[in-house]
């Protein structure tokens, strides 16, 4: 719950996640798990997030996290793993964030680590939030 003089600064922000990816030709796709985190950078202060939002390919809701505002502890990550199955997302998914912190913090970093291991291979790579 949001603290009662709400003198926080809100915000949003983007971060693009490939649950596949095309893997020889546009016909074939390769699936992958993606782990969404995110971060609060303050060492001394909290801050909030609001709501977490995911959207496939063509910009359709699939999901949203939290039911009310989620706080994270200074310097504290959670996470939201996209299973390898879950093929709803597609080569073009994405999250938008909403989130509050006091207007002297930073806001808060969200980045996403896409893995998948067949065999021998692997794959791997990361992405970045940008804020709205």
């Amino acid at each position: 719950m949001l603290p009662k003089n709400d003198t926080l600064i809100k915000g949003s922000s983007y971060l693009s996640i490939y649950s596949s990816i095309y893997d020889g030709t546009e016909k074939a796709l390769h699936h992958l798990t993606a782990t969404a985190s995110m971060r609060n950078v303050s060492i001394s202060d909290s801050i909030y997030i609001m709501k977490a939002s995911y959207y496939d390919t063509e910009g359709n809701l699939i999901r949203t996290y939290f039911d009310k505002p989620i706080f994270l502890k200074p310097l504290e990550t959670i996470e939201i793993v996209i299973d390898q199955d879950d093929k709803f997302g597609g080569t073009g998914a994405n999250f938008i964030f909403e989130w509050a912190v006091k207007s002297d913090l930073h806001e808060p970093i969200f980045e996403a680590v896409m893995i998948s291991t067949t065999g021998q291979q692997g794959i791997s790579f990361t992405t970045r939030g940008v804020k709205l």
